[in-house]
């Protein structure tokens, strides 16, 4: 986990305030306000509608289609996807979720 996802993680699960996981931590507030408060990147928008798109293709599968065919299917529906990253970096929250997302 990054210092930026450990702060904010701190700050919603315990109440830890940011300045003080800044503090600790050794990075400026201003740092962490700054990637706190930034539009998500084209790239994560991107790939959390690919994420969508797989979770919604595993759940009306009534959860039996595996990364293989999820791909698949979202390739004959013209997205670009890998069976990887169909899998999941969650380790298991979508179809064959044993691998890493590349």
């Amino acid at each position: 986990m990054s210092a930026r996802g450990l702060i904010a993680c701190r700050k919603t699960k315990y109440g830890v305030p940011h300045a003080v996981g800044c503090r600790i931590l050794g990075v400026s507030q201003s740092w962490f306000c700054k990637w706190r408060d930034h539009a998500p990147t084209i790239r994560r928008r991107r790939r959390a509608d690919l994420d969508a798109a797989i979770t919604a293709a595993f759940e009306a599968s009534g959860g039996i289609y595996g990364s293989p065919r999820i791909a698949r299917d979202l390739h004959e529906r013209g997205r670009r996807v890998s069976v990887e990253h169909s899998r999941g970096a969650d380790g298991g929250a979508r179809p064959g979720g044993s691998g890493a997302a590349h």
